[in-house]
């Protein structure tokens, strides 16, 4: 079935096209690699891995909560809204808050794979060239993933959110190349990895959990490309320059904090648009997610050297100022380990599987 079939409400921005321009950048010096960069290339080519391989797609998510997320995590529960409801409700609400999503990351993996394209194009550095390359890949891997998760087993669909479509088309249309790293690398790839360790973490469907496990893997490299790029750049630039950039990262930010209000959900199930996301709003519940999101973004931001008074007032206003001081490098070396934990088990789980059938096999020859 087509994908625009599966749209819970309408999709005029399906075929939606931006007027990017783009600098073209050719590099004829082909040996002035920074270590730190050519070595997260070696890294990017080594762990390369295929969907179709390394996850076992015969797994099926829950009929009632398919991803097996713990229902506190919905916006509204607990509410008298939430209370009112009929368990097929909740059902309903499940199925379609989880699958918008899983819907915005796939869009989200989208809008990677066409920024990074354009890195690929714009940056001015061979050993840059070379690591954004392997990420085009990862990015289609993750578009590719994310797609069949939400196709063949959700079988629904939903629009980009407002936000995220405003935030792309900011990074998209911008013809300089940092600006595509700080929005998309730093700003969207560092929020994706605080909402997918959301479902990584939390839920009870193993192949949700395994999912969003190994596309961290990939991410948690994407972000670090960012810093390590962004880190020896941005000490270059003017004042003016630098409070432009900043004033950027102010205004991502909130539209990334805002993407979360879940507004198209409440409609897909028939409640009140304006009360359910009233309600989200005031949850401390939702308020301690939105703050978490940018556990990834605030120490990347100080780090790169935009970490003036007025980013620090707004970091301030939204809650994540504490998280400036995180340990990003300990973070990221943590989804890599996590993902790797998955393949162990899963090989240990297959190990056993065959022994099993093994002395399965052995006792009904002994038998006879």
């Amino acid at each position: 079935m087509s994908t625009e079939l599966k749209y819970i409400l309408p999709v005029e921005q399906t075929n939606w096209k931006i007027d990017g321009k783009n600098e073209v950048v050719f590099r004829w010096e082909y040996d002035d690699g920074r270590d730190d960069l050519l070595k997260l290339y070696e890294k990017g080519k080594q762990q390369q891995w295929n969907t179709n391989e390394r996850i076992d797609w015969s797994q099926n998510l829950g009929e009632e909560n398919p991803m097996g997320i713990p229902d506190q995590a919905i916006a509204i529960w607990g509410s008298d809204i939430w209370n009112k409801m009929t368990e097929k409700e909740k059902i309903e609400l499940r199925r379609n808050g989880q699958a918008w999503q899983i819907s915005q990351f796939l869009h989200g993996e989208q809008g990677a794979l066409i920024c990074t394209a354009k890195i690929v194009e714009q940056v001015p550095h061979m050993d840059a060239k070379f690591y954004a390359a392997t990420q085009v890949i990862d990015e289609a891997r993750h578009v590719e993933t994310y797609s069949r998760l939400l196709h063949e087993k959700f079988e629904r669909a939903f629009p980009i959110t407002g936000p995220l479509k405003s935030l792309l088309d900011n990074i998209i249309t911008d013809s300089r190349w940092d600006f595509t790293y700080l929005g998309m690398q730093v700003l969207i790839e560092g929020l994706a990895l605080a909402a997918f360790q959301r479902i990584r973490d939390q839920a009870m469907n193993p192949l949700a959990a395994q999912v969003n496990a190994y596309v961290m893997q990939d991410e948690a490299r994407h972000v670090a490309f960012g810093r390590l790029s962004l880190r020896d750049y941005y000490p270059q630039l003017t004042e003016a320059e630098r409070r432009e950039r900043e004033e950027f990262v102010i205004e991502g930010s909130y539209h990334m904090r805002d993407r979360f209000m879940a507004e198209e959900v409440w409609e897909s199930v028939g409640l009140n648009k304006k009360d359910c996301v009233a309600i989200a709003q005031a949850s401390p519940a939702m308020g301690h997610f939105r703050t978490r999101l940018f556990s990834r973004i605030v120490p990347i931001i100080k780090d790169i050297g935009l970490w003036s008074p007025r980013v620090i007032d707004a970091y301030e206003k939204m809650g994540a100022l504490d998280l400036a001081n995180a340990n990003t490098a300990e973070m990221l070396a943590n989804d890599g380990k996590v993902a790797d934990d998955f393949d162990a088990r899963i090989a240990w789980q297959q190990q056993e599987a065959a022994k099993a059938v093994k002395a399965t096999i052995g006792g009904a020859a002994a038998a006879e």
